[in-house]
C-alpha cells in the first residue's frame, strides 16, 4: 500500500520518494528490490543483476556517467567523446532547477497542490527569455563579422519558436534577421537518396542541393542579389524560375538558418567560419521523478510531439510512436554528432511543462488500442504521466515554446 511505502521511504529518508508519493491518487504501488534496496517501479527491470552484462560507471566531470553497449551484450565500448558544452547546459538547467525548489516531480506536484505554479511558470518562461537575449547579445557583439545564424535541433525541440523570438532579441540589438529556408534547396525527389526502408530519405545531407545553396551564401554575403528557388513538395521537384524570390542581404541583416544539419560544416562550407554562429537547441530536461530515477529527455520531446501531432497535423498517436524510432535514427546520424560544434546550446526544456501536457497526451495515449504494436511504450508514457499533477494551460505565456505544441500561439500564422 501507498502507506506502507511511505514507512519505508520514511525510515530510509528518502524525502523525493515521499514527496512524490504524496499526490498518488493510488491506494498501493509497486516496489522493486535489488538486496536490501527498495525503489519504485518506475519501468521495466531485469529479474536479477546477472542479467546486467557490458556497461562500466566511470567519473565524469563532479559526477559518474554510466555506459553501456545498444545490444545489452557489447563488451568493448567505444572510446568516450567528452561532451563539455552538453553537460554544461545540463549542470546550469540542474542548478536552476534546484533554486527554484523543482528539482523533482514530487517537488513540482507540491507547488501544483499550493497554488504556486503560476510564479514558477513566470520565472520558468523569463528565465528562457534571458536566455534567449544573451544569445542575441553574443551575435550582436560580432556584427558585422558574423553574418550567418545557424540554429539546430531535433524533433519537438521548438526550434520555430525559438528562431522567432531570436529575431525579436536581434532587432532590440538593431539586427534584422532574414530567414532562409533550407526546404526550397532540395534535390529533385527521383536524386534523393533512399532511406533504410527503402523511401527518400529528406532528412540525409544528400537531399539538399550543397552546391546551389552554397553558391547562393557566398553571394548573399557579397551583398549581391540572388534568385531564390521555391520547392514544389507536391511534384518533388524545383518550382520553375518564375516563382522564384529575389533577396539581397543588406550590412544590418544577418541570415538566419534553421535545419537538422545546421551545425554539419559541410551545409555551409563555402562561408567562413569566422561569419557563422550555430545554436544547438534541444529539450534537455533535468526535472527526476526522484533521486534514483530520471526522466529521459527524448521523452518529453515526444509527448510535445503526441500533442502537436494530433492537434495540427490529424495524426493520431499511433503514427507518431511508430515514426519515432526512425527520427531517432535520423538524429542520431545527422544531429547529435555535430552538438558540441554549437557556439551555444539552448535548453528549450520547460520545468513544468509535462504537467500541462499530461492534459493532452494522456487522453491521446488512451486512444491506442491495446492490441496495437504501440501499445506497450503507450502505456508506458501513460504510467510516467500519472506521477504529475495536470495543470492548465491558461497560465503558459502566448510567447512561450511550449505553445508551439499546445497552441494559442502569438506566432502561429
Amino acid at each position: 500500500t501507498i502507506e506502507e511505502a511511505e514507512a519505508i521511504f520514511r525510515a530510509s529518508g528518502e524525502q523525493s520518494k515521499l514527496a512524490l508519493l504524496a499526490a498518488r491518487r493510488s491506494s498501493t504501488v509497486a516496489l522493486v528490490s535489488c538486496g536490501s534496496f527498495l525503489d519504485i517501479a518506475h519501468g521495466t527491470v531485469a529479474p536479477s543483476t546477472g542479467r546486467v552484462r557490458g556497461f562500466a560507471l566511470v567519473p565524469y566531470e563532479t559526477g559518474m556517467l554510466l555506459r553501456f553497449g545498444r545490444n545489452g551484450g557489447q563488451t568493448h565500448l567505444p572510446p568516450l567523446r567528452p561532451q563539455p558544452k552538453l553537460f554544461a547546459a545540463y549542470r546550469e538547467t540542474r542548478r536552476w532547477n534546484e533554486v527554484l525548489g523543482v528539482a523533482n516531480v514530487g517537488s513540482l506536484n507540491r507547488m501544483c497542490l499550493s497554488g504556486e505554479i503560476s510564479d514558477l511558470i513566470r520565472i520558468a518562461e523569463g528565465f528562457q527569455e534571458k536566455k534567449i537575449a544573451a544569445i542575441a547579445d553574443a551575435i550582436a557583439a560580432q556584427a558585422g563579422r558574423v553574418r550567418l545564424v545557424l540554429v539546430a535541433g531535433p524533433s519537438s525541440s521548438g526550434k520555430t519558436t525559438f528562431i522567432r523570438r531570436l529575431g525579436i532579441q536581434l532587432r532590440v540589438n538593431g539586427i534584422e534577421p532574414v530567414g532562409l529556408s533550407l526546404d526550397n534547396y532540395f534535390v529533385d525527389r527521383d536524386r534523393t537518396p533512399p532511406g533504410d526502408d527503402g523511401k527518400p530519405d529528406y532528412e540525409a545531407l544528400e537531399a539538399l542541393d550543397l552546391e546551389l545553396f552554397n553558391t547562393h551564401l557566398a553571394a548573399l554575403l557579397r551583398g549581391e542579389v540572388v534568385e531564390m528557388p521555391r520547392y514544389d513538395f507536391v511534384h518533388g521537384r524545383r518550382a520553375e524560375p518564375d516563382r522564384w524570390t529575389r533577396q539581397q542581404l543588406l550590412p544590418s541583416q544577418v541570415l538566419l538558418v534553421e535545419g537538422i544539419h545546421g551545425l554539419n560544416h559541410r551545409l555551409t562550407a563555402a562561408v567562413p567560419e569566422s561569419a557563422k554562429y550555430r545554436v544547438f537547441i534541444s529539450a534537455l530536461t533535468q526535472l527526476t521523478l526522484d533521486d534514483h530515477n530520471r526522466i529521459f529527455t527524448s521523452d518529453a520531446r515526444l509527448l510535445r510531439r503526441i500533442v502537436r501531432d494530433r492537434l495540427f497535423r490529424g495524426h493520431p498517436a499511433t503514427r507518431t510512436l511508430e515514426m519515432w524510432d526512425n527520427v531517432r535514427r535520423g538524429e542520431a546520424r545527422g544531429i547529435f554528432p555535430f552538438q558540441e560544434e554549437a557556439d551555444v546550446i539552448f535548453n528549450s526544456a520547460l520545468v513544468y511543462e509535462p504537467a500541462v501536457l499530461r492534459v493532452w497526451a494522456e487522453r491521446f495515449l488512451l486512444e491506442v488500442p491495446r492490441e496495437h504494436p504501440a501499445y506497450t511504450e503507450a502505456y508506458r508514457l501513460l504510467k510516467f504521466l500519472s506521477w504529475f499533477v495536470p495543470v492548465s494551460e491558461k497560465g503558459v505565456p502566448q510567447i512561450s515554446l511550449l505553445r508551439e505544441f499546445i497552441g494559442g500561439s502569438a506566432f502561429q500564422e
